[in-house]
């Protein structure tokens, strides 16, 4: 089974895609492909930071159920 990449690890990558087509001296056909990577490493790095923000919004109750920070049972006195 393949070891998940981590977020840093999918940051440099873009980097160092973002890097290579900054320069312009590779081929077109690379330059295509390591466009779309890019993208995909994008949506992934955002879908990894949506799901960071969605985790850290939250806070459990004294019954240890998770709500959001707005909700909190402090915010309903």
């Amino acid at each position: 089974m393949a070891e998940k990449v981590t977020f840093e690890e999918n940051m440099q990558k873009l980097e160092q895609i973002v890097n290579e087509l900054e320069q312009g001296d590779i081929p077109l056909e690379k330059a295509l492909l390591e466009f779309q990577n890019g993208v995909s490493l994008t949506k992934d790095l955002q879908a990894t930071l949506k799901n960071a923000e969605n985790t850290l919004a939250k806070e459990m109750t004294s019954s240890n159920e998770e709500i959001p920070f707005e909700q909190s049972e402090s915010d309903k006195n």
